[in-house]
């Protein structure tokens, strides 16, 4: 299968193809991985997030047989198994959030370490932000973080985590609600020096 056509399948055609010849799951893998890793890498350092994509798509080839096209698309599917992951690493994570934010602001922008975490917020905001994510509970940051950092539908982060729309919508309510008051001065102030 050429690179063109896997572009073209859909995830049903995807799906039956590696059904009938398991090395055709690479499709899978070609398709997906850059926004896996880009999510996994927003929420763990660098090298965690190679290693959680990397077990992410062993993950998603050992449960191939398992995947049900009738429930939902693959994408929301590899999101969730990666959150899952993600989940895993809980502990670190928050231990990562709590750590970044006691840097210097100024300071958090020149560190390599804080260049993943560059697209969740501006460099300046860095400490600020992470204070604020790691003050959620594990869901709301699981469903603000699937939302904001790869654009998923609330039905897709729905399907990814396995609850319902209504559970989506209030944990992104209760995460802005959250977070709201820590960054939107910090905003106001950054407006004003530019």
């Amino acid at each position: 299968m050429t690179a063109e056509v896997r572009e073209q399948a859909t995830d049903a055609e995807l799906v039956a193809g590696y059904r009938r010849d398991p090395e055709r799951f690479t499709a899978v893998h070609d398709r997906y991985h850059r926004d896996i890793f880009l999510y996994v890498a927003a929420r763990l350092d660098a090298q965690d997030a190679e290693d959680v994509t990397a077990e992410t798509f062993l993950l998603a080839f050992d449960q191939r047989d398992r995947f049900d096209p009738e429930r939902g698309g693959l994408r929301p599917w590899l999101f969730g198994l990666a959150t899952n992951l993600v989940a895993r690493h809980r502990r670190k994570e928050a231990r990562h959030y709590k750590a970044l934010s006691k840097l210097d602001p100024e300071a958090a922008a020149e560190g390599h370490e804080n260049r993943v975490v560059t697209t969740v917020a501006a460099q300046r905001l860095q400490p600020h932000l992470a204070r604020a994510l790691a003050a959620l509970t594990r869901g709301e940051r699981d469903v603000l973080l699937l939302v904001a950092l790869r654009q998923l539908s609330y039905d897709e982060v729905a399907q990814a985590l396995g609850v319902s729309i209504g559970t989506v919508g209030s944990r992104l309510s209760r995460a802005r609600a959250k977070i709201h008051p820590i960054i939107d001065p910090l905003v106001s102030k950054e407006t004003f020096r530019g």
